[in-house]
């Protein structure tokens, strides 16, 4: 797909003084905002990816295939320190249960927890890049925006895009979409200028925490009605 030629301009590229430095946390990133969903673990510099199909997010069957997960790369709860969980937007029942799951491992475990969502994990990338960035979210046929500064501190509320032609008012932002969403857009959004294809990258939530732009109290899901 040619567009996707635009995903890695020049100007985007992450520096070395910009980068995540990968030896300061150890953790497990869980994300069921989507019916693809993912297990990610960092642990002495290795990462451990796994995928989920939508019917593994039942909270009893999520649980095991976390266990499974640590099971089958020789890991231990032990070996992290930290777990980020999505809290969305995304279906009802897998932000629900996950969650619920990475609260009870926090708990039981005595591990940090932190949330975040699509919107600005979509943007890590662009951190001190742009002036002003908005993330688009396509949800159930639906479009939602939300608007950022440069340091990806929150510029506005979310907000639902009825017509594609409102996204007119923002030609001078730079609007980011996320790569594993692009067939689900409207072919009128993707021929907009100034579009970013963001890669959803786990390692990318290590550097929005320490940019303290996570949610580390009244971690709960992110509906959109």
């Amino acid at each position: 797909m040619s567009k996707l030629s635009k995903a890695t301009p020049k100007d985007l590229l992450i520096d070395n003084n910009s980068s995540i430095n990968t030896d300061i946390m150890n953790f497990l990133s869980i994300d069921c905002s989507t019916n693809i969903g993912s297990l990610f673990i960092k642990t002495k510099n290795k990462t451990f990816n796994k995928i989920l199909q939508s019917d593994k997010f039942h909270i009893d069957l999520l649980m095991k295939q976390i266990l499974d997960f640590f099971k089958e790369n020789n890991l231990k709860f032990e070996d992290i320190s930290q777990i980020f969980v999505n809290q969305g937007p995304g279906n009802f029942s897998g932000l629900r249960g996950s969650l619920a799951v990475a609260k009870g491992i926090s708990l039981s475990k005595n591990l940090n927890l932190s949330g975040y969502n699509t919107f600005i994990w979509s943007c890590a990338k662009l951190f001190n890049k742009k002036e002003s960035i908005l993330s688009i979210i396509e949800f159930r046929e639906r479009y939602f925006i939300k608007k950022f500064d440069r340091y990806l501190h929150s510029k506005s509320n979310i907000q639902e895009i009825t017509d594609y032609k409102t996204l007119k008012n923002f030609e001078n932002l730079y609007k980011v979409i996320p790569n594993n969403a692009i067939e689900r857009f409207d072919k009128k959004i993707l021929n907009l200028n100034n579009l970013y294809f963001a890669d959803l990258d786990h390692n990318d939530l290590e550097f929005l925490y320490l940019k303290d732009l996570l949610d580390k109290e009244l971690i709960k899901p992110l509906y959109l009605s």
